[in-house]
């Protein structure tokens, strides 16, 4: 799998995306399994021809780890998102933030690897798993955020903008 070194933007309160792909879905939710709390919800589709590897979108420390097994629904569904494998990171910041990042299964993306493990400590565009032949990835965001990124915009992994933290 392609794994190309990155530029990581140095801005403290930048948040990065973490994967390659394209943006899918960017909605306000009360996410009730993750942050339990109000978020903006963005979700970004990894095709066959992307990188696969997931980066962190910011520093911060794995409070959780949490495996979900499940069906294997076209990723760029919302019942693929709700009802497919899953693994979902969830990072508390400096600043107390939470924010989640799940890597999704799909049709043809059936393995999903992450390599970090509660209380490890991330930096910002760190290497932290791969969905093997794409799939989609969620990531459920403070509503305070300032997001720089729109519905079918193509980003890239640990260099793309996708928003500020306040």
């Amino acid at each position: 799998f392609r794994d190309p070194e990155r530029v990581i933007p140095e801005d403290e309160d930048v948040l990065v995306s973490p994967a390659d792909g394209k943006v899918i879905l960017i909605e306000k939710v009360f996410d009730d399994r993750f942050v339990k709390e109000h978020v903006y919800k963005v979700s970004i589709f990894m095709n066959v021809f992307n990188v696969h590897v997931n980066r962190a979108p910011c520093p911060g420390t794995v409070t959780q780890v949490q495996y979900s097994p499940g069906m294997f629904f076209s990723a760029n569904t919302e019942r693929g998102a709700l009802e497919n494998e899953a693994c979902a990171l969830t990072l508390e910041t400096r600043s107390n933030r939470k924010i989640a990042v799940v890597q999704v299964a799909g049709l043809i993306a059936r393995r999903i690897v992450c390599w970090a493990g509660k209380g490890d400590r991330l930096m910002r565009g760190e290497r932290f798993g791969l969905i093997r032949f794409g799939s989609r990835v969620d990531l459920y965001l403070p509503q305070q955020i300032q997001l720089e990124v729109s519905v079918g915009q193509k980003v890239r992994a640990g260099e793309t903008i996708l928003g500020y933290l306040p």
